[in-house]
């Protein structure tokens, strides 16, 4: 007998993930898959600790409590929030809901490679639109649109460049597409940059706009896998039709709930970002790296060549310092470099200095 694969599903290139090891080594530094130095507040981590005696019931299915303190901690509509298994759940959402065969679905050049992944998974086709010097271009996505277009997939701040959008442009994007396509604004790294909303406008008043957020990146709950959209209500309506009831456990519910009505950590973090990214850019500056000014938890360091980025990243582990290389997302000359605290920051810092006396 043989068996037929959905059509798309064997373009899916699989998804790599950051190296979190180095043989030999115990002293290893990650900064691969920009995680918070800090973790998670210790009222989550207190929160998990209580659930676990909870374990044997099923959790809620309607995510009532989480949505509503999602609500009060970002000023949105719980009625309007949709909750998955990190925000890549989300996105499968509305690829599943509102596109299939014979649609095309949009993302950037060097956008976030799950994109294309969940245009395939919905029989779709991904439709890759040039940026400008790693910016997101407004005007290539709208002339990218043709009536095949379901689904424009954005990340701002973007993966892994850092760069982003200024709100003006997102609005302009938003208003300026047809109303039967649907704009996706990925906010995982939003409350990294500084006086912006994600997007929460745009999706409280355009009923074609869905917001995104996570708790894996300033919230320190990678590893539960937590996230959430807030769109229209007849759209977030049609995604929880194919939401599995049980896909959030009693544990993500919990330690999700108090770390997002723990608002005092989020400033925390992201001062520490600010003060340890501004000092990695000037570093890599001074080391004649380019890299954009980013607004995420991570820099983009950008080496004269692909020879050059490897030898770097090759050093970097000879130090016990694990990067990202980015090829696969069209940056074969890049590493990108999670902001550490003050102590990881000065280790990657001194690593790269090193390399570089190195090569005088």
């Amino acid at each position: 007998m043989s068996l037929t694969p959905q059509s798309g599903i064997m373009n899916i290139a699989l998804y790599e993930g950051g190296k979190s090891s180095i043989a030999g080594r115990s002293d290893v530094l990650k900064l691969s898959s920009n995680e918070n130095p800090l973790g998670p507040p210790p009222s989550a981590k207190a929160a998990i600790l209580l659930a676990v005696s909870e374990v044997y019931r099923y959790p809620s299915t309607d995510h009532a409590e989480l949505r509503d303190a999602i609500g009060k901690a970002y000023g949105l509509e719980p009625e309007q929030i949709i909750c998955g298994v990190g925000s890549d759940e989300v996105l499968q959402f509305v690829c599943q809901a509102f596109a299939g065969e014979g649609d095309e679905i949009i993302h950037t050049e060097h956008g976030f490679s799950m994109y294309p992944i969940l245009a395939h998974m919905a029989g779709a086709t991904p439709v890759n639109v040039a940026e400008t010097e790693r910016v997101v271009s407004v005007d290539n996505i709208l002339a990218a649109v043709t009536d095949a277009t379901r689904i424009v997939m954005l990340a701002n701040p973007a993966n892994p460049t850092g760069t982003m959008l200024p709100e003006g442009e997102l609005e302009r994007l938003a208003r300026n597409l047809p109303e039967s396509v649907i704009l996706v604004i990925d906010g995982a790294y939003t409350e990294y940059a500084e006086g912006y909303s994600g997007g929460a406008e745009l999706a409280r008043t355009m009923p074609n706009v869905l917001m995104t957020r996570t708790f894996s990146k300033v919230y320190g709950l990678g590893g539960l896998r937590i996230g959430w959209g807030y769109g229209a209500r007849g759209m977030i309506d049609v995604m929880t039709r194919i939401r599995q009831p049980f896909n959030l456990s009693t544990i993500q519910l919990a330690a999700a709930k108090a770390a997002v009505e723990d608002q005092d950590w989020v400033p925390a973090c992201t001062a520490l970002n600010a003060a340890q990214r501004a000092r990695l850019t000037g570093a890599l500056r001074q080391l004649g790296v380019a890299c954009d000014e980013s607004f995420a938890n991570f820099v983009l360091a950008r080496f004269s060549d692909e020879a050059e980025a490897s030898a770097v990243d090759l050093a970097l582990q000879g130090e016990g310092i694990l990067v990202r290389r980015v090829t696969g997302y069209g940056f074969p000359e890049g590493l990108r470099m999670t902001v550490g605290d003050e102590e990881q920051t000065g280790r990657l810092i001194a690593a790269l200095t090193k390399w570089r006396e190195g090569q005088a």
